[in-house]
């Protein structure tokens, strides 16, 4: 109730905190649980995180197949990752118990149209994020100033920039025009949102968050993301309370380990995070795993 109360005034981040607490009570009702990962994916969605709303969904259905507003929610979600075969796949699910639902309909009609344009869209986002790309910096230049967040604004050679393996790292779960496409943007409240991207550099496997509220903590967006074991993690080991967050001081070839329970903010601030090409970076390691042992072997880590 306190959730639905908190997503009837749009405050979506405390709606999607109302709704966890009630997930962690481990409550023995499906539907129960099913209604909370539902609301919950609908909060992570008008909060622009379709990866966290989709894997709420997933979980959702698979505690009741028939509910409907669990399936609705991922097709849309899919939409909005570009995954219109999958898109057309939760339609046609949805639609064999009710055949009449106007939303999946509709969503059934646009992926279509959308799966077949797919070249030409493509095209034009490409073309529209190049033309706004000069405009996008200028415009968040002063809250990112007003907070001392630190910008590298020329994009460098990816190749160059990523080591120890991670050039051939996969982006699962998201096309690459999802990630150049995300913006940084302020809310009515006057807060930054900010695509980041985890990267998981034992499996060479990343995550994708379109808006990590600065505000929010590292260890909520976890908590979400591994609600549902990936698919790559074979061992298992991929639990919240098991992963240790850093990010790369590259110039001095240092590591910093980040506190779960800090804000994104909290990280940006730090006088040695720079933000390269307009999206946060950080790296997820398994604690004190044989992988993470031999990649900080003879390297600095410092703890924030």
């Amino acid at each position: 109730n306190e959730g639905n109360e908190y997503f009837k005034e749009k405050d979506y981040g405390r709606a999607v905190a109302a709704y966890s607490e009630g997930l962690r009570k481990k409550c023995e009702d499906p539907e129960l649980n099913a209604v909370l990962l539902t609301n919950r994916g609908a909060a992570h969605f008008h909060l622009g995180n379709y990866r966290s709303s989709l894997n709420d969904a997933i979980q959702a259905k698979k505690l009741k197949p028939t509910h409907l507003k669990a399936i609705i929610r991922g097709a849309l979600c899919h939409m909005e990752l570009k995954n219109f075969s999958e898109a057309i796949a939760w339609c046609e699910e949805g639609l064999q118990i009710d055949s009449t639902e106007k939303k999946l309909l509709e969503t059934r009609v646009k992926a279509d149209k959308l799966k077949v344009n797919i070249t030409a869209v493509c095209h034009l986002q490409c073309l529209s994020s190049a033309l706004c790309q000069e405009s996008l910096w200028v415009c968040s230049l002063p809250p990112l100033q007003e907070r001392n967040i630190k910008l590298v604004l020329e994009p460098s050679n990816e190749e160059e920039e990523i080591s120890d393996g991670l050039a051939e790292i996969s982006l699962d779960g998201f096309h690459s025009d999802n990630a150049t496409g995300a913006k940084v943007h302020l809310d009515a409240d006057g807060n930054l949102n900010w695509p980041v991207l985890f990267l998981y550099p034992e499996h060479e496997q990343t995550d994708f968050t379109v808006a990590f509220h600065e505000n929010s903590r590292f260890i909520d967006h976890l908590m979400v993301m591994f609600a549902e074991l990936p698919p790559w993690d074979l061992e298992r080991k991929y639990l919240p309370g098991n992963l240790e967050v850093y990010f790369e001081d590259e110039e001095r070839e240092e590591m910093y380990e980040v506190n779960p329970e800090h804000t994104l903010l909290q990280v940006l601030q730090h006088e040695r995070y720079f933000v390269k090409a307009g999206i946060p970076t950080v790296l997820v390691f398994v604690k004190r795993s044989p992988f993470s042992k031999k990649y900080f072997s003879g390297k600095k880590v410092h703890q924030l």
